[in-house]
């Protein structure tokens, strides 16, 4: 009887050194792995708040962060809490019609709406692509801009302030066309500032303005002495 335990225990015993030899690396590999995501789970909790996050599901337009490299899509990072807030709620109701950033607004609760902005107004920016210089065309930008006071209402570094956007370093492409948006009345400004500085813009002008500041460092010096 006790040759028969002891065969068995042998036998279990070399399963399971059998096993090991078979899935052992797997098996590490996994522990490795839920380590690593409950590190990540841990930064992300003290960034942003318990997982999911709502701002998981802005990356695929807006870049991880908030961040964007999609010329044609805004940064979130960096851009003041209470723009944010004020866009969101547009969206929410209409105002700023969007049939994809409504949708997703009219989701939000007004508590989540202010976890998405603070989480992006912290968030480190940097310019959303490769400007290559077109000096002709920035000095235009640079002269247009200062014509027109916009650093006034938007900051002497184009950082935004209050409820007033960063425009620094967003995508060329998508700042031209909101110019357009704001000229052509497809996009109000409540003060009404925008609508009336844009359409005294001509498509030259929303070229230069926009590839001006695209071409600004987020932080960086002040519009002109760059």
């Amino acid at each position: 009887m006790k040759r028969a335990w002891i065969v068995s225990a042998v036998v279990v015993l070399a399963g399971v050194v059998g096993v090991g030899a078979l899935y052992g690396r797997e098996y590490l590999d996994g522990m490795h792995f839920e380590k690593s995501m409950s590190e990540i789970d841990k930064t992300e909790v003290v960034n942003g708040g318990p997982w999911p996050q709502p701002q998981e599901t802005c990356v695929f337009c807006h870049g991880a962060h908030g961040q964007s490299v999609n010329a044609w899509y805004p940064a979130l990072s960096g851009q003041p809490e209470a723009y944010l807030v004020a866009q969101l709620h547009a969206f929410a109701g209409g105002q700023r019609p969007n049939p994809y950033m409504g949708a997703i607004a009219r989701g939000l609760t007004d508590e989540q709406i202010k976890s998405l902005a603070a989480y992006f107004a912290r968030q480190t920016p940097s310019q959303s692509e490769a400007v290559h210089a077109q000096t002709a065309l920035e000095k235009q930008g640079m002269a247009l801009v200062a014509a027109k006071s916009c650093q006034a209402c938007h900051g002497a570094s184009f950082m935004g302030q209050g409820a007033v956007p960063r425009l620094a370093g967003q995508g060329e492409a998508y700042l031209a066309t909101q110019l357009a948006a704001f000229k052509a009345g497809e996009r109000r400004d409540p003060s009404g500032a925008m609508n009336g500085m844009a359409a005294a813009l001509s498509g030259e002008d929303i070229h230069a303005v926009a590839s001006y500041l695209a071409g600004l460092r987020p932080g960086g010096s002040p519009a002109g002495v760059q």
